[in-house]
């Protein structure tokens, strides 16, 4: 039953939606690739592409990677990030 469970759709759409609210509350880029991929894989379980649960959970896991690369890219860490702290609250006026 949980195999049959996970190849529907809305399932991953939903669980899609349940890290990107984790990942509301949790900052830092961390679920955010995965809710991604879930939400990836409901559109492909719901075109009816597939329903194979192997390959289901493949979709996931290189969407997610993708996502994960593409935000990596796009919002990332910069070179020039860096925070240069010119005076310390200790320090007097």
């Amino acid at each position: 039953m949980p195999e049959q469970l996970w190849t529907l759709w809305w399932v991953w759409i939903v669980f899609g939606f349940v890290l990107g609210i984790l990942e509301v509350l949790v900052p830092g880029f961390i679920f955010l690739g995965f809710a991604i991929g879930a939400v990836i894989t409901g559109a492909v379980a719901g075109l009816g592409i597939t329903h194979s649960l192997p390959l289901l959970v493949l979709i996931f896991a290189v969407a997610s990677v993708v996502a994960w690369l593409v935000l990596r890219r796009v919002v990332g860490v910069r070179s020039n990030q860096e925070k240069v702290w010119h005076h310390d609250i200790n320090d007097g006026p």
